[in-house]
């Protein structure tokens, strides 16, 4: 490490491991906050109304999938800010699913993984982790799948990157 390189106590791109599963989070689904939403951003009935839930797939009043995906994020932007993780966002996700309704009553946690890890050429500051994030309810169904590239800061940017 050079001498300029940092050491504060933050979570940089060395110091990930690939392969290491990550838990975390607990998330408890209102009725309140599933109907917030839907209110504001998926207005379906399924999402909003009881009796029109009864009546479709879903059996009851649902979350929806971007909710779902919104619970998930903060989850992650919280583990991040507790491990410290020197994250830069994220370029956008390659795979969403909902594999399973979550309803209210429900408790979300996270499983996260980092399948591969590389320094950018162009960037040298910058490391990019492709990851998988699922989301499971309290009976441990995954309720979301989600594959992603996740930049974060390198801590020795002068380091040579490797092919």
């Amino acid at each position: 490490m050079t001498a300029d390189a940092k050491t504060d106590g933050r979570f940089y791109f060395e110091d990930v491991q690939v392969g290491v599963v990550q838990h975390y989070g607990r998330y408890e689904v209102t009725r309140e906050e599933v109907m917030e939403f839907a209110g504001k951003y998926d207005p379906q009935p399924f999402h909003l109304d009881d009796e029109a839930a009864a009546q479709t797939h879903f059996g009851k009043l649902s979350a929806s999938g971007w909710h779902t995906a919104a619970m998930v994020m903060r989850m992650m932007v919280d583990n991040f800010q507790a491990i410290k993780q020197a994250g830069l966002g994220s370029p956008g996700v390659d795979k969403l699913e909902w594999p399973r309704p979550v309803f209210p009553g429900d408790i979300l946690r996270c499983e996260a993984i980092t399948k591969s890890k590389r320094r950018s050429k162009s960037r040298p500051e910058m490391g990019l982790l492709d990851g998988e994030v699922k989301a499971f309810n309290q009976n441990d169904e995954c309720v979301l799948i989600m594959e992603s590239v996740g930049l974060i800061e390198v801590r020795d940017p002068s380091a040579p990157i490797e092919d």
